[in-house]
């Protein structure tokens, strides 16, 4: 079974882990298609990071309006189709989007059974060209993946009718993701948000509760154009002797980053075109074993079930009550972290994600 899958999100060397254990699985060929570096908006450059690589050919081609989700696309694409004769092209992009119909396109061409991973969790229709794309994929792909209940019943309301598999995108690996021994004793807690800094991700939030849980530390790491909002509520609360603001890190340094930390916190906003579609960080820190706290936004009371905090979206006297709930309890941090690992461990594994690709890609060409 050979597998060829086009993925920016793979420019990620932890996310990588992933193409190895599918790539162990029995009777797989797997090439991987990524471009050398995604322009992310408000974000910045992520470049490519060669981290996990055994047992696969990953390939880098290049990308037009490189930065565009919906319009970004890969010319020679078709190219790397007509040498390699796939007989699955697995495309790792929303079912509207220029390169999913441009590479769905090209596999129907040299004969492969397509596919193509769906996170979109807000209903809306899609104008011309993009909605033309839509319908394209959903005729001609042979299996759709969707990151939530959500966005699988968007999906079928747009007419898609086809085998669909609900599947996070990306796992964990427990082994870099793997928990550390902690001082439960510290008079302070570290509390940690790691991630984007833009305005939907709430961290301004996250500074406002912090301000008010004296005993309570806040790391924060991440790139945006939020950061000089941030910058300036934290002067203005008066908290910087208390706040660390760093920039954004390589993948494979997240893991020893949560360790740093009592507490990883993801405080989203759902807004009128977004809301949080699975926040992949909660499962990193959980399977750290570092106890989560999460708004209610979207998916985010779905993948921590009871192995965490969730506080209502936006309600700051909330999610201060709750970092100061964890930093007076120490036994309750101990026991959510463990929840957190356990959960990991049962559902959220690089490995078993892998298999369930795996037999999903055997339906395909059953």
């Amino acid at each position: 079974m050979r597998i060829l899958m086009i993925s920016k999100a793979l420019v990620n060397g932890a996310y990588q882990k992933k193409c190895e254990e599918l790539a162990a699985l029995p009777d797989v060929e797997l090439i991987v298609a990524v471009p050398p570096a995604w322009h992310e908006p408000r974000v910045g450059v992520i470049r490519l990071e060669r981290r996990f690589t055994a047992g696969y050919q990953l390939v880098t081609l290049p990308v037009m309006f490189n930065g565009r989700h919906h319009l970004h696309f890969y010319p020679t694409f078709e190219r790397l189709v007509r040498r390699t004769r796939p007989d699955i092209v697995h495309v790792d992009e929303e079912s509207f989007n220029l390169a999913t119909f441009l590479a769905l396109r090209a596999g129907v061409r040299h004969r492969a059974r397509c596919c193509f991973y769906n996170y979109a969790n807000i209903d809306r229709f899609y104008p011309p060209p993009f909605n033309l794309f839509e319908r394209y994929a959903f005729r001609h792909a042979a299996h759709a993946f969707a990151c939530s209940a959500e966005a699988a019943t968007i999906m079928r309301r747009h007419g898609y009718t086809g085998p669909l598999t609900i599947l996070p995108q990306f796992g964990v690996d427990p082994d870099l993701y793997a928990p550390a021994r902690r001082d439960c004793r510290n008079a302070t807690l570290v509390v940690g948000y790691i991630g984007r800094l833009v305005p939907e991700k709430g961290v301004i939030d996250l500074v406002e509760a912090v301000a008010r849980a004296p005993s309570v530390r806040l790391r924060l790491i991440g790139n945006g154009v939020l950061r000089p909002a941030i910058e300036t509520r934290i002067a203005a609360l008066g908290i910087g002797e208390r706040v660390e603001l760093h920039p954004a890190v390589p993948s494979t340094s997240v893991p020893d980053e949560l360790r740093r930390l009592d507490v990883l916190v993801l405080p989203s906003h759902t807004t009128r075109t977004w809301k949080e579609q699975f926040g992949r960080i909660l499962v990193e820190a959980m399977s750290c074993a570092v106890p989560v706290i999460g708004s209610s936004s979207a998916a985010i009371p779905d993948v921590v079930g009871d192995a965490g905090i969730i506080y209502p979206e936006g309600d700051i006297t909330a999610l201060a009550n709750a970092l100061q709930r964890l930093a007076d309890d120490p036994a309750l941090r101990d026991d959510l972290g463990q929840r957190g690992r356990d959960r990991v461990l049962t559902h959220f594994t690089q490995a078993a994600i892998a298999r369930q690709y795996y037999h999903a890609y055997r339906s395909m060409l059953n």
